[in-house]
């Protein structure tokens, strides 16, 4: 609220100005994050304040907005009602997540040829306030998935530039690793899913808490370990993962697969290979034996990833 006070101008009248206008919060997608940990401990984020309006009509400033970089990949929920709010798929995606409070009216605006000397003024309206849950699910085209040391880690590291830390005991793998694989002019990006266990979707082992990462995917390919270094059947194994697939999620295991043994260097009993490939057969999935120590089969098996990879691309092209 304010008047206009100067000399030789009496009875200047109300020139109180509006106040400003309060920033917004933005989330934008990059690709210069893959994870969300640079928001763990910097869990707030607050947009600027407008300023207050001011005498002589003038406008008080508006309050800048605030970005906040997350992942692509990155799924937005309401963290008190569950809603989704958006999923980031793009890199540069921008969404207003929180808007700005806006200014309240000066006591200019309440002048009338009745009411010349208004002291009304109106209060600005807060901005929004919410709470969210951010879930990252990487963006794959191939997701690789297995029991722990069924060999995982060491093909992506044999068939893109990924080097994720390869050992001889189970859960070598944490967290999910990423690869990009060339084949001629096209490239495609591998996940490597850290191993399942029997009764992971109870939370047995790791749990399936990473098998979102490969909800995106195009592709699984099935890693299953056919030397008898493992103690197991590899049929068994094979089932035992699908099962937990399906307990995830039944679009996650009706996703197209193929059935890729490996360690065929350590592998001495045939009939176990045979079996697990009549097995994937009997099915109607694609078998591959491979291995990444001798390079046996690789270059079959990312062949046969990208035909499944870049297929929809290529209907498309020709419709």
């Amino acid at each position: 609220m304010a008047f206009r006070r100067e000399k030789f101008v009496p009875r200047g009248g109300p020139s109180g100005g509006d106040g400003g206008r309060g920033g917004d919060v933005v989330l934008t997608a990059s690709e210069h994050y893959n994870t969300l940990l640079h928001l763990r401990f910097n869990p707030e984020h607050n947009a600027q304040r407008g300023r207050h309006g001011e005498g002589s009509q003038r406008t008080g400033r508006d309050g800048e907005s605030v970005q906040v970089a997350i992942p692509v990949g990155t799924i937005v929920y309401d963290a008190d009602s569950g809603e989704l709010i958006h999923d980031f798929t793009h890199n540069g995606e921008q969404l207003i997540i929180a808007h700005g409070g806006r200014g309240g009216r000066g006591n200019q605006h309440f002048a009338t040829s009745t009411h010349q000397t208004p002291t009304e003024h109106e209060q600005g309206r807060p901005g929004e306030e919410k709470r969210l849950r951010l879930e990252l699910k990487l963006l794959a085209d191939v997701g690789l998935v297995g029991f722990p040391n069924a060999g995982k880690s060491t093909l992506i590291s044999r068939i893109s530039a990924a080097h994720p830390k390869i050992a001889d005991y189970p859960f070598t793998t944490l967290e999910p690793n990423l690869g990009v694989v060339s084949v001629g002019d096209l490239t495609f990006v591998v996940a490597d899913i850290p191993g399942l266990i029997e009764g992971a979707h109870e939370g047995h082992g790791l749990g399936i808490q990473f098998l979102r990462h490969v909800e995106r995917t195009r592709l699984l390919a099935h890693l299953v370990d056919v030397s008898e270094l493992s103690g197991r059947d590899p049929v068994h194994d094979f089932e035992v993962i699908l099962s937990e697939l399906a307990s995830f999620s039944a679009d996650l295991a009706a996703k197209p697969m193929i059935v890729v043994a490996t360690k065929m260097d350590a592998a001495q009993d045939p009939d176990r290979v045979e079996a697990l490939r009549r097995h994937a057969a009997e099915r109607g999935l694609p078998f591959y034996a491979i291995s990444s120590v001798t390079g046996e089969g690789l270059d079959a098996v990312v062949y046969a990833m990208a035909e499944v990879v870049f297929a929809p691309a290529e209907a498309e092209a020709e419709a």
